[in-house]
């Protein structure tokens, strides 16, 4: 959607949350007003871009202050207004939002690069406050990057790098699927354009010519559901075009991607998903090694469903993805699917969700508690977090989410403190490996013990990869 008006996000509002409008209405006029003769790069009116970012929230059912955040986002940055004046005007909560996302001013830095990186430790760390802060930071990315159009060549190339190394990680991270795909392309499009323009005309062409395959398999599915009076709705998916590139890259074919089709299958209830499973089986034959069952083991951001790759009509190979209809939400909208949902406090429930339950937030806080420098701190975050992972599985078949390289020692700490302490071996898939061995995707760890080891050596430091680890072996040591 292209000029978001007033009037657009007010009907976006009446969705969900008609008592809200005045008091939105408020803080855009009061934005309107602060950023009055500031025009973007585009020749718009520069209110049009937290217009923008508003209505992206709006649209995931954000709470008022979330969306009055939105549309002050720039005000203490780019006006003469206080954070203490926004707390004055509206309350503490928008004003604690607005100043999460306002970049911390040139004055306080030796150099851009040091402003950067405080910078980028600031945005990653606010979601130990308020995961809300990240929310609206991706969506204000979301539409900068929408109107990178109108930036010098180098300043899109430097937008869609640091958009690729940190705000599609963090999308990822609160399970944001949506924003994370729209951003991946986006960031594509700039990074390699005639290969992004290439794979487009890919995905098209098979768009066309699979979609009488597609509809033939939807409509005998849901003929089949209907029958077993099973509540459905079912949607076709291709994946997205950075999804395609990173796999083409990866030194696939085409013809080897088994997910670049799928049906998206919901269904009122987790039993009604295996039915389903059952019934689609029945009617397809399944490529074995290509069935996930996220409802029970599900990805480390949350994300359930069950995925089967199936022969489907025309010799071809259509992944289905079959999940409730409230896993469906989580699927596209992450943490911030309490927003739609409408259950109770959104935000105390999201951030609740996020210590206990995200294996990341405990490496985060562990990075941040360990570097003071900013620089180093980002770096540790990029490899640590933000690069390739590998998933192994504990002995009783939980999924321990690991930085590529990370070791048996790693996986100790991960677990307990007392077991990386007193670790004297471990075995990968039933076999002997030494403590330095590198994990890889899917083995399963077994650590062995012993309470009166002599503790974890100093040269483990070195064979450890996560902070964790590397801080505990260090304490030990002491």
């Amino acid at each position: 959607m292209t000029n978001i008006t007033l009037n657009d996000l007010i009907n976006k509002l009446h969705e969900y949350k008609k008592e809200d409008i005045e008091f939105v209405k408020n803080a855009y006029n009061y934005a309107d007003n602060l950023h009055s003769g500031q025009m973007r790069q585009s020749g718009d009116p520069y209110i049009s871009h937290p217009l923008n970012v508003a209505y992206i929230l709006a649209d995931m059912h954000a709470d008022k202050d979330t969306i009055c955040a939105g549309l002050l986002h720039d005000t203490i940055e780019d006006t003469n207004i206080t954070k203490e004046d926004i707390a004055h005007d509206f309350n503490q909560d928008i004003a604690n939002l607005v100043d999460g996302v306002t970049k911390l001013a040139k004055m306080n830095f030796s150099s851009k690069q040091a402003q950067n990186y405080a910078n980028t430790r600031k945005i990653i760390t606010g979601l130990t406050d308020d995961v809300r802060i990240i929310i609206i930071k991706l969506a204000d990315r979301l539409h900068n990057m929408r109107t990178l159009q109108f930036k010098s060549l180098f300043k899109q190339k430097e937008n869609s790098l640091e958009t690729m190394e940190i705000f599609v990680p963090l999308a990822y991270y609160i399970g944001a699927y949506r924003i994370k795909s729209e951003l991946e392309d986006l960031s594509l499009q700039y990074l390699k354009p005639d290969m992004y323009k290439q794979i487009e005309e890919i995905k098209i062409k098979v768009e066309e010519s699979s979609d009488s395959c597609l509809k033939e398999m939807l409509y005998k599915i849901q003929t089949l559901l209907n029958d077993k009076n099973i509540p459905n709705e079912i949607k076709i998916r291709t994946k997205n075009i950075y999804g395609i590139y990173k796999r083409l890259n990866d030194g696939n074919k085409i013809s080897d991607i088994h997910d670049l089709l799928a049906l998206k299958i919901m269904v009122d209830e987790v039993d009604n998903c295996y039915r389903t499973l059952g019934f689609i089986h029945n009617e397809y034959h399944p490529i074995n090694d290509k069935f996930k069952d996220y409802i029970c083991n599900p990805k480390t951001n949350m994300y359930k469903s069950l995925h089967t790759t199936v022969f489907g009509p025309d010799d071809r190979l259509v992944q289905t993805q079959i999940r409730t209809f409230d896993m469906d939400i989580v699927a596209s909208f992450g943490l911030t699917a309490y927003w739609y949902k409408q259950k109770g406090n959104a935000r105390d429930i999201m951030q609740k969700d996020l210590k206990e339950k995200f294996q990341f937030f405990k490496s985060l806080t562990e990075i941040n508690s360990m570097f003071g420098d900013n620089q180093e701190f980002v770096n540790q975050v990029k490899t640590e977090l933000f690069a390739d992972k590998v998933y192994v599985y504990t002995t009783k078949g939980d999924i321990i989410e690991l930085p590529k390289g990370a070791t048996p020692i790693d996986f100790a700490y991960k677990i307990h403190t007392n077991i990386g302490n007193t670790m004297v071996g471990a075995f990968v898939n039933d076999e002997s490996v030494p403590i330095d061995y590198k994990l890889q995707n899917k083995d399963r760890v077994k650590i062995v013990t012993d309470d009166l080891s002599f503790g974890p050596r100093a040269d483990w430091i070195d064979k450890a990869v996560t902070t964790r680890a590397k801080r505990k072996i260090k304490e030990f040591n002491k």
